[in-house]
C-alpha cells in the first residue's frame, strides 16, 4: 500500500514536471474553435507546414463568421484546387512576418504582409486592420501571435 502511494505521488509529480506541448499558430487556431474555415483554407492552400514553422508570424485571423459574411459561394470557390493561387494570396495577406503584439501597433502604421502588399493599422475607432476590426488581440502561440478580426481582408488585385 505504501509503495502504491509513493508510485502515485511520483507519477503526479512527473506529470506536473513535464512541459506542456507548445502550440503553434495552426494548433492554437484549431484549439480556439472559431477558425474552422480558416484552418480548412490553410490546409487547402498547402500552408499548414509554413504556419507550423519557426516563424515568428503575426496572423490577423478571420473568424468563421467573417468567412460566412463573404458573398455566397465564395469560400467554396476559393477551396477548389484550381483557385489555390488566389487562396494563397488571400491567406498570406493576413500574415505579417515577425511577432507584432497589440502594444507594438501605432496609428496609421503600414505593415508588409507575406503576400507582398501592405495592410494599414488604424487606431482611431478601436483597432482596425484595413476595414476589419480586431475583436481579440494577442493570442500567443509558440511561433507568433494571432489577432482575431471580424472580416476577411482582401489584397489589392
Amino acid at each position: 500500500m505504501k509503495f502504491a502511494k509513493y508510485l502515485a505521488a511520483g507519477f503526479i509529480a512527473a506529470t506536473i514536471a513535464l512541459p506542456a506541448k507548445a502550440a503553434d499558430i495552426v494548433d492554437t487556431a484549431v484549439e480556439a474553435g472559431s477558425f474552422n474555415t480558416l484552418v480548412a483554407a490553410v490546409q487547402a492552400a498547402g500552408l499548414v507546414d509554413t504556419l507550423k514553422g519557426e516563424g515568428p508570424f503575426t496572423v490577423f485571423a478571420p473568424t468563421d463568421e467573417a468567412f460566412a459574411a463573404l458573398p455566397a459561394g465564395t469560400v467554396e470557390d476559393l477551396l477548389k484546387p484550381e483557385n489555390k493561387d488566389k487562396l494563397v494570396s488571400i491567406l498570406t495577406y493576413h500574415v505579417v512576418p515577425g511577432k507584432i503584439m497589440s502594444t507594438d501597433l501605432s496609428d496609421d502604421m503600414m505593415a508588409a504582409t507575406v503576400e507582398g502588399a501592405e495592410i494599414k493599422v488604424d487606431l482611431d475607432n478601436g483597432v482596425m486592420i484595413n476595414d476589419a476590426s480586431v475583436v481579440t488581440a494577442d493570442i500567443e502561440a509558440d511561433n507568433g501571435v494571432i489577432h482575431v478580426i471580424d472580416k476577411v481582408i482582401m489584397p489589392p488585385m
